[in-house]
């Protein structure tokens, strides 16, 4: 299944994606439309200009929404005192060449109040749209859609605050120019207290797991005369290592007796753990595909349901009656069903799309906190 679309890959972009949803805490129900229809391609037309972002949007009629989101752009002084903080370390502007926000200039530059990044309330929507909400969800696609051009290119923030990149750079060329050759090579040092007193750049992003444990080597243990067969020794080597997967991507670190029987049935044998753990050998597959497709809340809501407060489901039902699907939607306790898909609301709060299939019904995706996000993973090709 293809991995649901994410906005933010780097911390500057998270960031802006941060000031949007700092924004619409007011109104947070726009933003899972504005995601959505960012994931599907409604933004057209998308224009970074100084101050100003411009974008078309399609949304339930047949002319696209005009959006316009502005930034406040820097005056000359806030510009002098930013590119005195670029040009303090030459790393700062050969990390932005790179493509790269150093994380110290962004702080250096938030404690001189030239802060490039936008705090809550920073970003100024505006759509011809006749919702009221702010941002709407036409315009929080657009923001969600520049999380891209600046993960893409931090001088897009800095175009945002009013000059991009060749006026940034020219400007620091002309200031290198006017300084002499002594100054240029060498750099006034720090005093011990001013060096201890820095604070501590953060550690390098961590390398990204493999998709797959690897396979233990294969061994000549136990030793003669232990009972311990060596192939049930390398059977527990790749389960150690299948474990540690998990974790290292974000598993949970302690398990019951059912969701470690179900993780261990993902790629063991189903059959001779299924009975040795006295279940029957398709109960204990279901799990294992609700694990892997949806981890510890899949396998929970799949074993259990309970009843939720009313209101928790109308939103859920109102989602599912606008998804193009045929037949009413039946409600039973913490499960929603239409047609081929049922939403489930699991005790951790998250929202399951469980599809019927050969083994019933089973979750395909982890959980959301918005019920519209679950439906994503539903392909629209497959609807009415």
């Amino acid at each position: 299944m293809t991995p649901r679309r994410t906005f933010g890959g780097t911390w500057w972009g998270r960031a802006w994606v941060e000031a949007l949803e700092g924004r619409a805490e007011l109104d947070p129900n726009r933003l899972p439309r504005g995601r959505t229809y960012a994931r599907k391609g409604r933004v057209s037309a998308l224009d970074v200009t100084s101050g100003e972002v411009r974008a078309f949007v399609q949304g339930s009629r047949s002319v696209p929404y005009r959006v316009k989101i502005r930034t406040a752009v820097f005056g000359d002084e806030q510009w002098s005192a930013l590119l005195d903080i670029i040009g303090r370390r030459a790393g700062h502007a050969a990390a932005l060449l790179d493509g790269e926000l150093p994380p110290e200039l962004a702080e250096d530059a938030r404690e001189a109040g030239v802060d490039l990044l936008p705090g809550p309330g920073d970003l100024k929507p505006r759509c011809s749209c006749p919702d009221t909400a702010d941002p709407c969800k036409h315009s929080a696609a657009v923001c969600y859609l520049v999380a891209d051009e600046v993960d893409a290119d931090p001088f897009v923030l800095f175009l945002l605050r009013g000059r991009g990149r060749e006026a940034v750079l020219s400007e620091l060329r002309a200031r290198r120019a006017r300084t002499t050759v002594v100054e240029e090579r060498v750099e006034p040092g720090l005093s011990p207290e001013d060096a201890f007193a820095r604070a501590v750049a953060p550690l390098p992003r961590l390398p990204a797991p493999p998709a797959e444990p690897g396979q233990p080597v294969t061994l000549d243990l136990p030793p003669p005369g232990v009972s311990l067969r060596p192939d049930v020794l390398a059977g527990l080597a790749a389960d150690a290592a299948a474990r540690a997967g998990d974790l290292l991507r974000g598993g949970p670190l302690e398990l019951t007796a059912e969701e470690d029987l179900a993780r261990r049935a993902v790629h063991g044998d189903v059959t001779r753990l299924a009975k040795v753990a006295g279940l029957p050998v398709g109960e204990l597959r279901r799990w294992a595909a609700a694990w892997q497709a949806a981890g510890r809340g899949g396998l929970a809501v799949l074993r259990e349901s309970w009843q939720p407060p009313r209101g928790a489901l109308l939103a859920a039902k109102a989602e599912l009656d606008d998804a193009d699907l045929p037949g009413e939607t039946k409600v039973w306790r913490n499960r929603l069903t239409r047609a081929e898909v049922q939403l489930r609301l699991g005790q951790d709060g998250l929202w399951y799309l469980f599809r019927r299939g050969p083994q019933g019904w089973l979750p395909v995706a982890p959980g959301t906190r918005d019920p519209l996000d679950a439906m994503t993973d539903y392909p629209a090709s497959e609807r009415r």
